[in-house]
C-alpha cells in the first residue's frame, strides 16, 4: 500500500462507517441497544481511522485539485464546502453523543443522537461521493 492508495482506503471507510451508522440506527429502532451501541462504537473507530489515514494522506500528499469544469465543479465545491464545514462540527457532536451514552445519560443522549446522526451521516457519505468526483465519474 502506498501514499496514493489512501483515497481508495478513505472512501471505503466512509462508506462502512455510514452503512454501520444507519444499521445502528436501525437497531435502536427494533429496541435492541446492544446491538446499537456496538454499531455505533465501531462506526466511530472507523471513522477515527479514516480521519487518521486522511491527515497522513494529506500531510504527505498536499492538495488534490478537481479537474471539472462549468456546473459539475461548482455542485463539487458546493458538495466540498458543505463537508469540510459539517466535517469540523460534527466531532464534538459525536465525542458529546458517546459521553452521554457513557454517562448513561439517555434523555441527552437520544437528543443529541438525533441532532448528530444526519450530520455524521452527510459527512461520511459526502466523503464517497468527493471521492468519486475526483477520482471516478468527474475527475
Amino acid at each position: 500500500m502506498t501514499f496514493q492508495d489512501l483515497p481508495t482506503l478513505n472512501a471505503c471507510l466512509n462508506a462502512t462507517s455510514a452503512v454501520l451508522m444507519c444499521i445502528g440506527i436501525v437497531q435502536i429502532r427494533k429496541g435492541n441497544k446492544t446491538a446499537h451501541g456496538r454499531l455505533m462504537i465501531a462506526a466511530f473507530c472507523v471513522s477515527t481511522i479514516f480521519l487518521i489515514s486522511y491527515l497522513i494522506y494529506h500531510y504527505q500528499v498536499g492538495h488534490t485539485k478537481y479537474e471539472g469544469e462549468g456546473i459539475v465543479r461548482t455542485i463539487y465545491l458546493l458538495i466540498l464546502f458543505s463537508h469540510i464545514v459539517l466535517a469540523v462540527v460534527v466531532v464534538p457532536m459525536v465525542l458529546r453523543t458517546l459521553f452521554l451514552a457513557w454517562r448513561k445519560r439517555w434523555d441527552k443522549h437520544r437528543w443529541w443522537g438525533k441532532a448528530t446522526f444526519p450530520i455524521w451521516l452527510y459527512v461520511s457519505v459526502t466523503g464517497v461521493v468527493i471521492y468519486l468526483m475526483l477520482y471516478g465519474i468527474g475527475g
